[in-house]
């Protein structure tokens, strides 16, 4: 349900997603080989008909980075765009069966670690991207996650070639538009309330065209190139702007080709948004929870909206996300506001919305990279111990040195290495039992949860075990002892024989312990 209550935080927080959303909507369609539209349907797709059906009080949808490759070389691959839309719908239509059958349980399963890194990690590359843009080289496309470019460069060498390219007037607009979003959040926010309902980012980009139009009419060595600002799709008439939609093409809708890129990016985008979906109830300042599966029948939705219309696919985009709850959104309203506002521009002003200086958003963009990746988290998380810093660090890096995917990926991989090594420390406690008069005595209890990669560490524990001891060992506190472990110890009572232990085996007491229909209780 919308909650018109909160209209006075969300529809700041709405324009400020409007205008980050509409750059990157743009820069994904250019990077995917796609129609500049296409990549606006989305943002519209996502913003409305999505945030419709979420679950997600904050998360906000629209055309992800992370699919850009893929849409690339399928585009490339199948030879029409009209096909590719086909794949689109039926992704959509996967996606929309996975959350009927209860798969967005996934996105569970990733450890706070992981997903704090992925967090940080963008908020690494948001910067590391945004950076160029603010000195006025715009050769990478808004929203690009990827290190490795396709001229051949990095993202640390697109830093450096930035300096080759700067622009003095983005200089001066990216350089005022910070000053002002950090004396805007830092001191006037706190001063009264009428500047927590008009946005920082907001001002920034009236002053950034402000500033341009000044330069080009005084300052011609200042003014901004086109390519240096907004660059939507303009179109002459009502019939012009409907041409701008693209049907699909449903005749090769059961090839292999087509079956086989449906199945990819229903995959990949329910594996982002899940991620996505997780994040941004981390940032949650009222730490909500989202149904994950009715977040996947959402995106399912949108995404055969989407390739019905013309559109790209579509995700949740922590980005946008992020940008949402900074801005002080606090329902979904923000979101739909979002999506109505690229709607009305692009169909009524969109001469307006190129105006705008990329590197006013560029100065947006740093400083909600900032807070996503401040240093307090990282020292936070270093002082909760390696097992939650090493996965945490180890994500940030492999982000921003890789992508989205690949990075999440190592950070699991780092994750779940840990996992194993606790899990094979914490099998079983030996100590010796000092009330023992006669022989000495020693009892082992072993854990809740005993798997096969335990066994080598119990063994190793059992040879340690003194000769001519008495031994108990204490299995009324597992609830699961994997079969290797069992016979591991159905062994070594012929150990204890021949070591002159007096082994006894304490197992669980059935007749106590509760049936599965009053555990569930």
């Amino acid at each position: 349900m919308i909650n018109l209550k909160e209209i006075k935080n969300d529809l700041p927080a709405g324009i400020v997603v409007f205008l980050v959303a509409v750059p990157l909507c743009l820069g994904i369609a250019m990077a995917s080989g796609a129609p500049l539209f296409s990549g606006i349907i989305a943002g519209i797709v996502g913003g409305i008909v999505v945030t419709l059906i979420s679950g997600s009080q904050l998360g906000v949808s629209g055309p992800a980075a992370g699919l850009a490759v893929i849409v690339l070389q399928a585009i490339q691959g199948l030879g029409s765009y009209e096909v590719f839309l086909s794949a689109v719908v039926l992704a959509g239509a996967i996606q929309l069966a996975l959350g009927f059958l209860k798969a967005g349980s996934i996105g569970y399963y990733f450890p706070t670690s992981v997903i704090k890194g992925m967090l940080s990690g963008i908020g690494v590359i948001i910067i590391l991207k945004q950076i160029p843009h603010a000195f006025g080289y715009d050769s990478n496309y808004e929203g690009d996650v990827h290190f490795v470019q396709p001229s051949g460069g990095t993202t640390f060498s697109e830093l450096f070639n930035a300096f080759n390219y700067i622009t003095p007037g983005a200089i001066l607009i990216s350089g005022l538009s910070l000053a002002i979003l950090i004396f805007w959040d830092q001191v006037l926010t706190k001063k009264h309330k009428v500047f927590q309902v008009i946005q920082g980012p907001l001002v920034v980009v009236v002053l950034g065209i402000v500033l341009n139009v000044v330069f080009a009419n005084g300052f011609p060595q200042f003014a901004l190139a086109a390519s240096q600002l907004v660059e939507l799709p303009v179109a002459s008439s009502l019939n012009g702007f409907v041409q701008q939609f693209t049907l699909p093409d449903f005749s090769r809708v059961f090839t292999y080709d087509v079956l086989f890129l449906a199945g990819t990016i229903a995959i990949v985008a329910s594996l982002e948004t899940l991620l996505c979906l997780e994040a941004t109830d981390k940032l949650d300042p009222y730490k909500r929870i989202s149904p994950a599966n009715k977040e996947l029948v959402a995106q399912g939705v949108g995404n055969m909206v989407s390739g019905m219309i013309g559109g790209l696919p579509l995700t949740q985009v922590i980005v946008r996300s992020s940008a949402n709850i900074q801005s002080g959104g606090r329902t979904k309203l923000s979101a739909l506001i979002h999506g109505l506002l690229i709607l009305c521009c692009v169909l009524l002003v969109p001469q307006v919305l190129n105006m705008i200086p990329l590197s006013s958003l560029a100065a947006i963009l740093i400083v909600v990279g900032y807070k996503l990746a401040k240093p307090a988290l990282f020292l936070g998380m270093y002082r909760s111990g390696w097992n939650q810093f090493l996965p945490f660090v180890v994500t940030v890096i492999a982000i921003v040195l890789t992508d989205l995917l690949t990075g999440i990926g190592i950070g699991m991989a780092v994750a779940i290495v840990n996992i194993l090594r606790n899990n094979y420390k914490v099998s079983h406690y030996l100590y010796k039992d000092e009330k023992s008069i006669t022989r000495d005595k020693y009892r082992m209890l072993l854990a809740e949860q005993i798997s096969f990669l335990n066994k080598g560490n119990i063994l190793q524990t059992l040879r340690k075990v003194p000769e001519n001891v008495d031994l108990e060992i204490d299995l009324s506190k597992s609830a699961y002892i994997d079969p290797d472990v069992r016979e591991l110890i159905e062994d070594f009572k012929e150990t204890a024989v021949t070591k002159n232990i007096n082994l006894t085996i304490k197992e669980i007491d059935r007749t106590t312990a509760p049936t599965d229909e009053k555990a569930l209780l």
